[in-house]
């Protein structure tokens, strides 16, 4: 019990407590406020010098190029109600009151590894062609967006790579984990309620421990690695098998061997990558300026927000008459 508090308190992760007292603050804001000020926000936003950057964000996350009918069954926005997926309904609520409250959509939380029949706003999507009926907004943002100021070199770390998380009924895991639980290249753990293995539980590690390794697992659990974007933002390399789903962070861009340390499916060439960086630590270095420069571009909350706002724009002018 006192590990878990102790763990809870210095874990690094975003505080959920102060996540969730600003957001019900916001409701007190009545959201006529937003509506009047919506077109006003998006025509100034056309006006900024990074117009065509925002653009291109917003039409990689809604791929919609034309009109689509919505099922008369389809959800109101007024209708929108907070439930046991809290973290869902503030991460959307807060961009849909800028709308008319009449305006129909397709609102699907949690993990979507599938494409939706109809246009559809979602957290996650699979990396397929034609896949454009997921529409991706930032949600579930305060346990997939950590960014972390890691202040030891990537020199200065041990030469293993970290993985602790949940393997239970994840194969992809539970693959990782037979081939290096025991080698003395890798720190492994798994921390599932219910053990695959009883040789591989282990106690969860705050995000300043794992900054201590030179290399992090980033394994995709039910969609995409939720470690990926702190893991990037430090002096460590993320090494994982090529993405199969994305989120807001865009996996689908990212640059194997540029921005991240790619590996074979089977992780059969892991340890020979690994081995490969730590003898040449000069491109091991170039891969972390180019992972830091990636983040970037998210932490500018205020065009991060106009991109969430026009995302939905575009959704609900090509789903609604």
């Amino acid at each position: 019990m006192i590990e878990t508090f102790l763990y809870k308190l210095n874990s690094g992760k975003n505080s959920k407590l102060k996540y969730f007292l600003s957001n019900y603050l916001q409701l007190l804001i009545p959201n006529s406020l937003y509506r009047i000020r919506r077109k006003y926000v998006i025509n100034k936003c056309k006006k900024r010098e990074d117009w065509e950057y925002i653009k291109s964000r917003v039409d990689y996350y809604n791929k919609l190029s034309e009109k689509s009918t919505l099922p008369e069954s389809s959800q109101k926005i007024k209708e929108h109600k907070i439930g046991k997926q809290k973290v869902y309904f503030f991460d959307s609520f807060c961009y849909i009151r800028w709308f008319n409250k009449e305006l129909k959509w397709s609102f699907l939380p949690g993990d979507i590894i599938h494409v939706p029949e109809v246009p559809t706003i979602v957290k996650s999507r699979p990396l397929v062609e034609n896949n454009q009926n997921s529409i991706i907004l930032k949600l579930d943002k305060v346990r997939h967006f950590i960014f972390v100021n890691d202040k030891k070199q990537f020199s200065e770390k041990k030469d293993i790579a970290i993985f602790r998380g949940k393997v239970a009924g994840k194969d992809n895991r539970i693959l990782f984990m037979n081939k290096f639980a025991d080698n003395p290249m890798f720190d492994v753990g798994d921390v599932s309620k219910q053990i695959t293995n009883p040789k591989w539980k282990s106690g969860k590690k705050t995000i300043a421990d794992h900054l201590d390794y030179k290399f992090i697992m980033a394994l995709e659990g039910n969609d995409v690695a939720s470690n990926l974007k702190w893991v990037m933002s430090s002096n460590s390399i993320a090494v994982m098998p090529r993405p199969t789903c994305e989120t807001w962070f865009m996996e689908g861009k990212l640059i194997p061997n540029y921005h991240y340390i790619e590996v074979k499916d089977d992780f059969s060439d892991l340890e020979e990558r690994l081995r490969y960086y730590i003898e040449h630590q000069d491109e091991a270095e170039k891969i972390i300026e180019n992972a830091h420069n990636y983040i970037k571009a998210f932490k500018d909350k205020k065009r991060e927000k106009l991109i969430s706002l026009l995302v939905l724009d575009k959704y609900f002018k090509l789903t609604n008459e």
